[in-house]
C-alpha cells in the first residue's frame, strides 16, 4: 500500500515544482522591479486618460444605451454559431460517407435552433437602434 502510495504522490512532484517556480518568479519580478525601478511621483498630468494627443472631453466613463449591450450579446450568440458550424463543415464530407441523416440532421436541428433565437430576437425588436 504505501509502494503505491508514494507513487502516486511523485506524479505531483512536477506539478508542484511548477508552482513553486511561478510563484517565485512572479514574487521576483515584482520585487527586482520594485528595487531597480525609479520611483516617479505621480502627477495629475500624468493620471488623465491619453487620447491622440488631444484633451480628453466630457465625461471618462459615459453611460450607454442598454441596445448597444443586447445588440453586442446577440453579436457574440452568432458568431458562435461560426464556431461551431466550421469543424462541422470541414468533417462533412466524411460524415456524409458514413451517415448523411445524423451529420446533416443534427446540424439542421442546430440552424432550427438559432433560428429561433434570431425570430425571438425580432419580435422583441432587439436590433433596432431608434427604440
Amino acid at each position: 500500500m504505501s509502494i503505491l502510495m508514494d507513487t502516486q504522490l511523485n506524479q505531483y512532484l512536477p506539478v508542484l515544482m511548477l508552482l513553486f517556480v511561478a510563484a517565485n518568479f512572479a514574487v521576483g519580478t515584482l520585487a527586482v522591479s520594485v528595487l531597480l525601478g525609479k520611483s516617479g511621483r505621480r502627477t495629475q498630468t500624468k493620471d488623465i486618460p491619453y487620447e491622440c494627443g488631444m484633451l480628453p472631453q466630457g465625461e471618462s466613463n459615459a453611460r450607454l444605451s442598454i441596445k448597444f449591450y443586447l445588440v453586442a450579446l446577440l453579436f457574440v450568440l452568432f458568431d458562435i454559431e461560426v464556431v461551431f458550424m466550421y469543424p462541422w463543415a470541414v468533417t462533412f464530407k466524411e460524415l456524409a460517407r458514413t451517415d448523411l441523416a445524423l451529420g446533416l440532421g443534427g446540424m439542421l436541428s442546430f440552424l432550427g435552433i438559432v433560428f429561433v433565437g434570431y425570430l425571438y430576437a425580432v419580435k422583441k425588436r432587439a436590433f433596432d437602434w431608434k427604440s
